[in-house]
């Protein structure tokens, strides 16, 4: 799932541009003003992933989703595992805002909804997330200045147009109103998002770093955005064959709420079908030949009526 951030302008167009426009004492050389020019191309592709268009159009399925939230999971816990590492150190001290910020918990919570109460035991941390989660703990381990990169571009995306993720996956998964499965997006501890941020750039600002280290950083951040592009096209990799494996022979066989496992088809695709599913069912009927030539005699009728009615 995108952290998606918001436009300059504040509004939803370029949802993954983060910086909002800033005040007359903003320099050049602050570093949140490098980032912003510096990540500028990394945000267009971004912002142009086939996942995140669709996930903007409400596209997405929720066994999709439940896999974006994973990636989160294992991202989030070593990136906050990693600025725990490093709260007492100066090239980051100044950043370190675990009650405001921290999302590990929060997305536990989230997987709890989703998978139940044992969910540690059916989640694994995919290819494309493991590159970025070993990114993480290398940066924090062995150079912390530049774990402001990936600090930055992950929560200041979740305080911007993450939260217009947040309400279209709820619209599009139908999730409760009371914001479970989405507790990811809700920051208990920040009343003023806008207020927050504008305090987090100041402080990061304000980090005593020379200008090799600043343009470090901003490298790091454009890394940190393709990691976030291969997670992406790996989500839309496992999209693509979902939505094959739901057309099989050109009909439906889930809508997507619920457990798929206690679909009759699923079932058989495991070994254990139910006969009892009427859509199953009709599904085994209209691939007999007999009757895929009365339905065919029936069409063919069907069309002669209309191009007689046309005439």
């Amino acid at each position: 799932m995108p952290s998606a951030l918001e436009s300059p302008e504040g509004g939803e167009e370029d949802i993954l541009h983060y910086e909002e426009v800033e005040d007359g004492a903003v320099s050049p050389m602050d570093l949140s003003e490098l980032l912003k020019e510096g990540t500028k191309e990394s945000h267009d592709r971004a912002e142009n992933t086939q996942f995140v268009k669709d996930f903007l159009k409400g596209r997405i399925k929720k066994e999709l989703f439940k896999l974006a939230t994973v990636a989160l999971y294992f991202t989030y816990s070593a990136l906050e595992e990693e600025m725990d590492r490093n709260k007492d150190n100066p090239v980051f001290a100044p950043l370190y805002f675990p009650v405001e910020l921290h999302r590990r918990e929060a997305l536990a919570k989230d997987l709890k909804y989703f998978y139940g109460e044992d969910w540690k035991e059916k989640i694994q941390c995919s290819e494309a997330t493991q590159q970025y989660v070993d990114r993480i703990h290398h940066v924090g381990q062995h150079e912390p200045e530049l774990l402001v990169a990936h600090a930055y571009t992950r929560y200041m995306g979740d305080l911007s147009g993450g939260q217009v993720l947040k309400k279209v996956a709820q619209r599009a998964l139908k999730l409760p109103s009371t914001e479970e499965g989405i507790q990811f997006y809700v920051f208990d501890n920040i009343s003023n998002a806008q207020q927050f941020k504008q305090l987090y750039r100041a402080r990061m600002n304000a980090l005593d770093l020379d200008k090799n280290t600043k343009e470090r950083i901003v490298e790091e951040a454009n890394k940190a955005f393709r990691f976030n592009m291969q997670v992406f096209d790996e989500l839309d990799k496992i999209g693509r064959a979902l939505g094959e494996e739901a057309q099989d022979g050109g009909f439906p066989v889930h809508d997507g709420k619920g457990d798929i496992r206690k679909c009759p088809y699923y079932a058989d695709k495991l070994g254990a079908a139910s006969p009892s599913c009427p859509f199953h069912t009709a599904v085994g009927l209209a691939r007999q030949p007999l009757v895929q030539l009365v339905l065919a005699a029936c069409m063919a009728v069907a069309a002669g009526a209309a191009a007689w009615y046309i005439l």
